[in-house]
């Protein structure tokens, strides 16, 4: 079993605040995703130590560029809660809505929010497509294993709000394709801490 120091040193390199309360929030949700594992297919990364890199490090990395504060964020794709649940776990001004079609691991990530207590993250059991962003629309939508760029990018253009931005971890290919993508307008890539081609790609679209 992970200790709260363990945690914490683990993700200091993410910038992750030093917290033993979200230390405990991680672990409880380390053992039930180790658990379900073992029943439905969450995640191939099993070592404690390497979640907490993979998973939660670079999930939660994304507040150190901004990623934070009081805003709606749509999670697509979720699977099994990176990077939206670790998020909504470390910030609770994130208002923040899981996307996810398969109703297994909906059963997960509505499991994970009962047993922490994640007041402020919301499970929808749905494809993208149907999914409705109100009125208001998504300050961040986010997706960090979608794949499928072009549709993700389609559809986000109708549900971000004005000043909504797109968030998403990808490789250094794909970053690049992205970057060439005439009708957004992208940030740098960021590295991911720990990672050679792993990245953070922030972007808008551009006729704002």
């Amino acid at each position: 079993m992970l200790t709260s120091a363990q945690i914490i040193s683990t993700l200091r390199p993410y910038g992750v605040p030093e917290s033993s309360a979200l230390s405990e929030k991680i672990r409880i949700y380390i053992d039930l995703l180790l658990k379900w594992n073992r029943k439905i297919a969450l995640t191939s990364v099993t070592d404690p130590v390497d979640i907490l890199k993979f998973h939660f490090g670079e999930s939660l990395f994304a507040i150190s560029t901004g990623v934070c504060g009081k805003s709606r964020l749509a999670d697509v794709g979720t699977g099994a809660g990176f990077p939206g649940l670790a998020l909504a776990i470390a910030d609770l001004d994130l208002e923040v809505t899981l996307i996810e079609s398969n109703l297994k691991k909906c059963a997960f990530l509505s499991e994970v929010i009962r047993q922490i207590g994640i007041p402020n993250a919301r499970v929808l059991p749905k494809r993208m497509e149907s999914v409705d962003a109100g009125a208001s629309g998504f300050d961040w939508i986010c997706s960090r294993a979608l794949g499928q760029f072009d549709q993700l990018l389609s559809w986000a253009t109708e549900r971000l709000s004005p000043r909504g931005r797109v968030v998403l971890w990808l490789g250094e290919g794909d970053a690049r394709m992205l970057s060439s993508n005439a009708g957004w307008i992208w940030d740098n890539p960021i590295l991911i801490p720990g990672s050679e081609r792993r990245l953070l790609l922030k972007g808008a679209p551009g006729d704002r």
